[in-house]
C-alpha cells in the first residue's frame, strides 16, 4: 500500500531506541526524510547509521532551550516539518506517597510538556505548508491505573492534549492523533529487564493480563504511526488508538 510519505520531513523525539527507533525505520522505509532526537549521542549515531537516517540531534528534551535548538536545526536542515512524532518519555518514582513532588514535575516536563512545546513549534510551519500530522505516543496507562503515578498522570495529560489540539488545528489541515501502546517488548525496555530478572513471573503476567497472549512489538506501534501520518487516516482527528493486544480494561 502506497502511503504517500515519500520525501515527507519527519521529526521523531526519543528516536534512538525502542518504539521511536522502530518508527524512524518505518518512515525511512516509506521514503520519508527522517530526523531523530534524543539525549545520547552514541545511540543516535548508531541508529542513524543503521537505517541511513537523514539527521540526528543530541539534546536534553526536558529543556525548553534544547527543544527550541533542535527544532531550529531541523528547519535549517530541511526547511519544513511535515510530521512530528512526540515519543520521548520515561518513568520515575514509585507510589504517590513515596515519590517526591520534584519527580512528578520531571515526568510532566519530559513526557507531556515536551510534546506541547514541540507541537507549538511545529504548528506555525505546518500552517504555512497547509498540512501536517502530529502523533503523540502515550500509553494505555494514560486511561487507567497500572503504571507509576507520575507516568500515568503525564500520559493522561497527553491524551487530553491530543484531542484539544486536534480540534484547534484541523481547520488548518493539521491532524493530531495519538497511539497508546500496551506492554511492548524490546531489548532496551523495562519488560525485557523484568523477563531477565523473573521469567516465570513475566510469563504469568502475559497469561493473566494480555488477552493476545504475548507482548507487543515496536514494529506494531510503528505501523499504526505510519497509518495515522498518512492520507489513509484523513478522517482520523483527535483519536488516541490503543495498540495493546487487548490488554487495556477501558471500553472507550
Amino acid at each position: 500500500m502506497n502511503l504517500n510519505l515519500t520525501n515527507k520531513v519527519v521529526l521523531i523525539t526519543g528516536g534512538s531506541k525502542g518504539i521511536g527507533k522502530a518508527i524512524a525505520k518505518a518512515f525511512k522505509e516509506e521514503g520519508a526524510k527522517v530526523a531523530i532526537t534524543a539525549r545520547t549521542q552514541k545511540e543516535l549515531a548508531e541508529t542513524a547509521a543503521e537505517y541511513n537516517l537523514d539527521a540526528y540531534y543530541e539534546a536534553d528534551l526536558s529543556s525548553n532551550k534544547e527543544r527550541e535548538r533542535v527544532f531550529q536545526s531541523l528547519i535549517n536542515d530541511f526547511g519544513k516539518v511535515d510530521i512530528l512524532v512526540n515519543n520521548v518519555g520515561g518513568s520515575n518514582g514509585s507510589t504517590t506517597e513515596e515519590t517526591e513532588l520534584d519527580l512528578f514535575a520531571e515526568a510532566i516536563d519530559l513526557n507531556y510538556l515536551s510534546s506541547v512545546h514541540f507541537s507549538k513549534l511545529a504548528i506555525p510551519v505546518m500552517k504555512n505548508n497547509g498540512s501536517g500530522s502530529i502523533i503523540n505516543i502515550s500509553s494505555i496507562f494514560g486511561r487507567e491505573a497500572g503504571g507509576k503515578p507520575t507516568y500515568n498522570a503525564a500520559k493522561a495529560a497527553m491524551i487530553s492534549f491530543t484531542k484539544s489540539l486536534a480540534d484547534e488545528v484541523i481547520k488548518d489541515g493539521i491532524r493530531v492523533n495519538g497511539v497508546a501502546p500496551g506492554s511492548i517488548l524490546h531489548p532496551t525496555g523495562n519488560w525485557q529487564k523484568r523477563i531477565n530478572e523473573n521469567p516465570e513471573k513475566m510469563k504469568a503476567f502475559v497469561e493473566q493480563q494480555i488477552p493476545a497472549g504475548r507482548f507487543g512489538t515496536v514494529e506494531e506501534i510503528a505501523n499504526v504511526a505510519l497509518f495515522l501520518a498518512s492520507e489513509k487516516a484523513s478522517w482520523v482527528v483527535g483519536a488516541t488508538l490503543n495498540v495493546d493486544g487487548g490488554q487495556s480494561r477501558s471500553n472507550f
